[in-house]
């Protein structure tokens, strides 16, 4: 294998054109179809390193074919780059192990010197591919509920990733998939603020009676409720937890805010820890008027009702953004308590990567 790492997504772009692609030439001229890496892996949020090589990393690609496509091609074509793809390219054998049952189905890479190789290229229509990966028929509109029950982590990981050719459409599916519709993203502002309105005050309440455990466990969720509401006024799909962080600091504010944020995960009082958490609202009350959605908002911490707690939201902010809301759909779920998505509603793991729940979860949004 070579020395230098090389990172997922160059080692894709790099396989499809050398390896895979002159094989379709050959044997499959003219065959309209899409090359891309996206979905589950580290590579496709580009944060992957040398130690992601030894499991799921190896050269690999996803081809698209034309929805009308033959339904026999598909084998026709694992074969063909089973029978022809060279044992070994840029170091790395192309051949893998099977899905392993008892470790999430993870295929490690596999040297082999005869035979058939059990590649990695993967194929699909984008329906399908939609559909397994997310959940979503794109033949149906994307109403709210279908929006509020897709999790940030899938839905970052579809737009994210690298497409290296398309002629079926692909991108054109990831641009529908970019960003939320404004007023779902008005909402979900909405509920981000009214999140942390709940518990602002509690912290300093907490380290008050005297529970500074208490009052650094409900510190620490504050935190990453700033910084959600940090993704979603900077239109940015939020990661899941391991690279939560370093996402995070990817963004424009994300500078100005971590090291507030340490300080405030760090500190050895409630007191101190207020202090951090008030900079960092005030900061978000600052980027909340930049966006310029709802009539100018105070951008100083406040009392809580006399209480000695420096508190944010309680100015009105998860008002003003409901009252902004026009599509009387979404007007509707923000009449009821605002639960936000499905990521606000739960970090539970199996809820958020099972597509089977999602018929579930959609009926949250629903009358």
């Amino acid at each position: 294998m070579d020395d230098v790492f090389l990172p997922g997504l160059k080692l894709g772009e790099a396989f499809y054109a050398e390896a895979v692609r002159p094989l379709l030439d050959e044997t499959f001229p003219g065959l309209p179809h899409a090359a891309a890496l996206i979905g589950s892996g580290s590579e496709i949020l580009g944060f992957d390193d040398e130690m992601s090589t030894d499991h799921h990393y190896g050269p690999r690609v996803m081809l698209f074919l034309a929805d009308d496509a033959d339904p026999s091609l598909p084998d026709a074509i694992r074969q063909m780059l089973a029978d022809r793809l060279p044992y070994r390219f840029r170091g790395y054998p192309t051949s893998f192990t099977a899905p392993n049952p008892d470790d999430n189905g993870v295929q490690l890479l596999e040297a082999v010197e005869s035979g058939p190789v059990n590649h990695r290229v993967e194929i699909f229509t984008v329906p399908e591919f939609m559909t397994g990966y997310l959940g979503i028929d794109l033949a149906q509109p994307l109403t709210p509920d279908v929006w509020l029950a897709l999790p940030q982590q899938r839905l970052r990981t579809t737009v994210g990733g690298a497409v290296y050719h398309d002629e079926v459409g692909l991108e054109a599916v990831r641009q529908r998939l970019a960003w939320y519709p404004r007023d779902v993203w008005l909402y979900l502002l909405a509920a981000g603020w009214a999140r942390i309105g709940q518990e602002e005050h509690l912290m300093g309440r907490a380290g008050y009676a005297g529970d500074e455990i208490g009052s650094a466990l409900i510190g620490a969720r504050l935190v990453r409720d700033v910084m959600r509401l940090c993704f979603l006024m900077e239109r940015t799909y939020a990661p899941y937890p391991k690279w939560f962080g370093t996402a995070f600091r990817q963004l424009a504010s994300g500078p100005e805010l971590a090291p507030v944020l340490e300080q405030a995960l760090h500190a050895q009082s409630w007191q101190a820890r207020e202090e951090h958490l008030a900079a960092a609202y005030e900061t978000l009350g600052r980027l909340h008027n930049r966006l310029d959605l709802t009539e100018r908002m105070p951008e100083q911490v406040r009392d809580f009702f006399g209480r000695p707690f420096r508190v944010m939201a309680l100015h009105g902010f998860s008002d003003a953004l409901a009252r902004a809301i026009t599509d009387p759909a979404v007007q509707a779920i923000a009449r009821r308590p605002l639960i936000g998505n499905v990521d606000l509603v739960s970090d539970n793991t199996d809820l958020l990567e099972n597509n089977g729940w999602q018929p579930i979860l959609r009926t949250l949004y629903r009358p």
